[in-house]
């Protein structure tokens, strides 16, 4: 890219790049037959190109993870920096780059945690999070919400609530339940704090019901990311401290998707719920993603000092060979740096409060089909509904209507079920998120005609 934003055009490379991609690669979460996958050329911050030379705007941040955009000039310096000290080394061994980036996890972490274990990505952090939650407390069971994703590995995605789940059981002692959603209540409720409390008082049942002693974890996302961007109501993540504090089990927040900016905080866990700002102390948490925009595959588990304690004499039976990768941990300390230097967080917060929110809210009193707006920071969802009294979902020809609509405009959405997450990097500026308000307007008036 020049810095004039022209993109030379190179129609040959991309349909060469189309070829080999449909020839020989496997795509997740897909039937392979009539795949046609977006062929990107190049991208930086929030703008991504074709081979056409075609810009979009990038409000799916890839997977919400390029937290800090793409191709950021100082992460980038800083794995060529690191590749040409030292590429790989095995976990058993020190690395100052390694070292370096659990110093500045453990610095925003809350007080309290003293260790980072770095696996590979979000699902081994959340896999290996659930083992050190069943050795330190000799039980089982793992309780998860039903609309949640805790990535696609054995018990993670056994965790994980939504449909993927269900070809993928094989791991044991995995139990679901129904977070808080007011507004498509499995409670009957009339109220965020009616759904709280009755949210509440039904996983308590349920760990009752499962015999407490068996239960080794509760395991949430902050916000549960790919189900909707379900922001919990004031007083459910105290709630879930309080019932695993009760019943002698730990508490697992997954901040995978939500964590290192994606909020407008430096994880989920610290926002302001309605009850107080860092209110809510896990026992472990698991992070990747956002850590360093997975410009080189990085994941983790955040340990306080009681999980981190119980392995001092102890053997942990776990690992990976590419454990702290040298190029990823140098990802990341260069991540969080211009995090914190450019004030990256901080504009996540001003964008979602100044501009997404009041930019989706008034497309919401424009377009019927928007029934309910849900976010903050740079992480929102439109649930789309057919009629607002029933909140019936919209299908799947409406969502891809709107998908089509809105690359043809140049932007690039994510899209889950009947929603539109509205995602893009923390570094978007309002300009940016102005010219994404015109297209997601126009697609939604096209679709109600």
């Amino acid at each position: 890219m020049s810095n004039s934003g022209v993109h030379e055009p190179n129609p040959a490379e991309g349909k060469l790049t189309y070829e080999l991609d449909r020839a020989g690669v496997f795509h997740s979460w897909s039937a392979q037959r009539n795949l046609k996958p977006f062929v990107p050329a190049g991208a930086l911050g929030s703008v991504m190109w074709d081979y056409d030379g075609k810009e979009y705007l990038d409000f799916s941040s890839q997977l919400v993870n390029m937290n800090i955009g793409h191709q950021h000039p100082k992460v980038i310096a800083a794995i060529k920096k690191q590749a040409d000290v030292l590429t790989m080394i095995a976990p058993a061994h020190a690395s100052l780059a390694r070292g370096e980036a659990a110093k500045r996890i453990l610095s925003h972490a809350p007080e309290g945690f003293v260790k980072v274990f770095f696996t590979n990505g979000g699902a081994d952090a959340n896999e290996n999070a659930i083992r050190m939650a069943r050795l330190v407390t000799g039980r089982d069971k793992v309780l998860s919400m039903y609309r949640s994703y805790h990535g696609n590995t054995g018990a993670a995605i056994s965790s994980t609530g939504d449909w993927r789940r269900i070809p993928n059981e094989y791991s044991r002692g995995h139990v679901h339940f129904f977070g808080p959603f007011a507004y498509r209540s499995e409670f009957w409720s009339t109220s965020p704090e009616q759904e709280c409390e009755r949210a509440l008082h039904s996983l308590e049942r349920i760990i009752q019901a499962e015999g407490p002693k068996s239960i080794a974890a509760i395991l949430a996302e902050s916000i549960p990311g790919t189900a909707g961007v379900l922001v919990p109501p004031a007083g459910y993540l105290a709630g879930l401290r309080a019932l695993a504090d009760k019943y002698g089990a730990m508490l697992i927040l997954d901040e995978v998707m939500a964590g290192f900016g994606r909020t407008g905080e430096w994880f989920a866990l610290q926002a302001d719920y309605g009850d107080g700002r860092n209110s809510v102390v896990p026992d472990l948490i698991t992070f990747a993603k956002g850590v360093n925009s997975g410009y080189v595959p990085a994941g983790g588990v955040i340990l306080s000092k009681r999980v981190a304690e119980a392995f001092d004499d102890e053997v942990f039976p776990g690992g990976l060979t590419y454990s702290g990768h040298p190029l990823a941990m140098a990802a990341i300390v260069a991540t969080l740096d211009a995090m914190a230097d450019e004030k990256i967080v901080e504009n996540a917060a001003m964008i979602g409060r100044d501009h997404i929110g009041p930019g989706l809210r008034a497309l919401q009193e424009k377009h019927p089909m928007i029934g309910e707006v849900r976010g903050l920071g740079v992480f929102w969802a439109l649930d789309l509904v057919t009629n607002r009294e029933t909140r019936e979902p919209v299908g799947a020809d409406v969502i891809n209507s709107i998908k089509s609509s809105l690359m043809a405009d140049g932007l690039l959405p994510f899209a889950s079920e009947n929603r539109i997450h509205v995602v893009p990097p923390c570094v978007v500026t309002p300009d940016e998120v102005a010219r994404a308000m015109e297209i997601y307007d126009k697609a939604f008036s096209a679709v109600e005609k």
